[in-house]
């Protein structure tokens, strides 16, 4: 058996609307870790699943030379080939996972690239910002 265990203490992002430019980077921050973890996790289950695929399959070796019914040397069988199944689509959510966390971490840094300047001058100044759209009327 497996010794993973669902984490219950991940972070998550708030869905809120705090769209302020700290809020959105640590927004991004949150998401690319939570899948850096995932990602982590994911790779633990991939693992154990190859492992135990392989040892049905030696299992079914085991049990074909045991010369015991043939009904379950082809169930061991069945076991060990859903196993080498799940695992590829575990290795395709892992694989996911990475690309989605190295976006969030580009994004991330696209972000602070255009807007960090801007949150500089307006949290440094004791004047109040309007509010989006003031200037276009």
């Amino acid at each position: 058996m497996s010794d993973l265990a669902p984490t219950t203490g991940g972070a998550a992002a708030r869905t809120d609307g705090d769209n302020r430019y700290k809020a959105v980077q640590q927004k991004l921050k949150t998401l690319s870790t939570a899948l850096q973890l995932a990602g982590d996790e994911l790779e633990q289950l991939l693992r154990g699943m190859r492992q135990n695929a392989q040892r049905a399959e030696g299992l079914a070796v085991d049990i074909a030379n045991a010369e015991l019914d043939r009904k379950f040397i082809e169930m061991t069988n069945q076991v060990a080939v859903a196993l080498g199944g799940a695992a590829v689509e575990v290795q395709k959510v892992h694989e996911t996972a990475q690309e989605v966390s190295g976006l969030a971490t580009d994004a991330r840094r696209t972000h602070a690239r255009l807007y960090e300047g801007l949150d500089t001058v307006r949290s440094g100044r004791s004047e109040r910002t309007p509010k989006p759209g003031f200037f276009a009327r």
